[in-house]
């Protein structure tokens, strides 16, 4: 590609650059939970259809998914998950075709005292971005969007067909993302903005949700001897899986190697009981754990079925009432970045024009959307997005600068992926 041209789309991110912050500002107010997408999405369908681009506003449908690798169950109405893609399609296709995904859910914020400021009322303070959804994901969303309007600005287009994705469910069971695939959306490569600290993602964990159900027998508290108390019998079932959980991070994965503890079990929701002065009849708890790129999910929930079924048998009550295993959510496989020596490639040299730095490789313990693109559709998945923290946690932020080059990074690889035509050509 022309030098000065590349000059041009740098120089034209600079020059927007307040108004992508403001956009992404903007679009973190939307209280964009699970379930609550959909004026979001409405949002960025607008900011699609506003550039030109063919807007397709989509319910996620279960009947065309449910039959597909890489589903997972789901225990809540989809009545109102909507995707939105933006399509631009080249008028004479010179280059390769690309995907450019990111989530518009966000995770609950948790008790709102504990934030700084309001969550979902954004504010820049030192060259951060704060709120919930800023850094995961939509800066990224940001980024993406704004570098085709670099390209834009200097009166080029992509010379291949480009799929802007905003998708729904990405922090629960990549559904979204997987009906995206189903509607038929496919591309030479894809390109997730996800938070990565302006590195690559070469390898991601799997990522398993499930609810072990555990009763007890009720008396008062009195004659509390007497009874079972669920949420106690809890205790030696979480930790038998924790111990399955140090079996499983000593058996490393090569792309893991380098990590002490990449696979994490976390117990991260229980509830249990009905009156204080009573035994508690009743305990579930839900847990999130990771697995291995490679490992057989089946397999997995056998060793998490028999850790629980075992630690169950030294409780005289539990071992005649076995609790239930039952799972909902992610049942995400893990997915390594291969044969995609080109895109990276490429990629690497657009980050280092801009940067001045070298692009460096991260295998991530947390799942992203990557493995329904690599793993079910043959297409290499590149996850690179800005540098954010505390993403799921209390006062998230997304930096600034990283947004800037990572908008500069990609602007530059749409660029050369796709090749440049000029803007406005009539459909040949």
């Amino acid at each position: 590609m022309d030098h000065q041209l590349q000059k041009d789309i740098i120089s034209a991110v600079d020059a927007r650059f307040d108004e992508q912050v403001d956009f992404v500002t903007e679009l973190t107010r939307f209280p964009s939970l699970r379930g609550q997408e959909a004026t979001a999405q409405d949002f960025m369908a607008a900011a699609y259809r506003s550039r030109g681009l063919t807007v397709d506003r989509f319910k996620v449908e279960l009947d065309d998914i449910a039959h597909l690798p890489g589903f997972s169950p789901v225990t809540i109405s989809y009545e109102n998950a909507w995707n939105v893609v933006g399509a631009h399609r080249a008028s004479n296709t010179s280059g390769k075709s690309l995907i450019l995904n990111g989530h518009i859910d966000v995770v609950p914020t948790g008790p709102k005292d504990l934030w700084s400021n309001d969550p979902f009322s954004p504010h820049v303070d030192s060259g951060w971005l704060y709120g919930r959804g800023s850094g995961d994901m939509k800066a990224g969303l940001g980024c993406a969007l704004y570098a085709i309007d670099a390209l834009h600005a200097t009166g080029h287009q992509p010379a291949a067909d480009v799929y802007l994705q905003s998708v729904v469910e990405e922090e629960c069971t990549g559904n979204g993302a997987l009906a995206c695939l189903a509607r038929g959306y496919r591309a030479d490569a894809a390109l997730i903005p996800e938070p990565s600290g302006g590195s690559l993602s070469l390898a991601q964990v799997g990522v398993m949700w499930f609810q072990v159900k555990v009763r007890g027998r009720p008396v008062h508290v009195a004659y509390a001897g007497s009874g079972a108390n669920a949420i106690e019998a809890c205790i030696p079932i979480i930790n038998a899986l924790h111990e399955l959980e140090t079996r499983w991070n000593a058996d490393k994965h090569p792309a893991f190697e380098h990590l002490e503890h990449p696979i994490n079990f976390v117990v991260s929701r229980i509830e249990g009981g009905d009156w204080t002065s009573s035994v508690p009849a009743w305990c579930t708890f839900d847990m999130r754990v990771g697995v291995y790129p490679g490992a057989d999910l089946e397999q997995a929930r056998l060793e998490i079925e028999a850790t629980v079924r075992t630690a169950s048998l030294n409780d005289s009550f539990l071992s005649n009432h076995p609790p239930m295993v039952e799972y909902h959510g992610f049942q995400a496989e893990g997915y390594v970045l291969e044969g995609a020596d080109e895109a990276k490639a490429l990629l690497g040299d657009c980050h280092q024009q801009v940067t001045g730095r070298e692009l460096d490789g991260v295998s991530m313990t947390a799942t992203t959307d990557a493995r329904f693109f690599g793993l079910y559709a043959d297409t290499p998945a590149l996850v690179y997005g800005p540098h954010s923290e505390h993403i799921h946690g209390f006062d998230e932020r997304v930096n600034l600068d990283s947004t800037r080059e990572v908008t500069k990074a990609i602007a530059l690889f749409v660029a050369n992926w796709c090749g440049v035509e000029k803007l406005g050509r009539p459909a040949g």
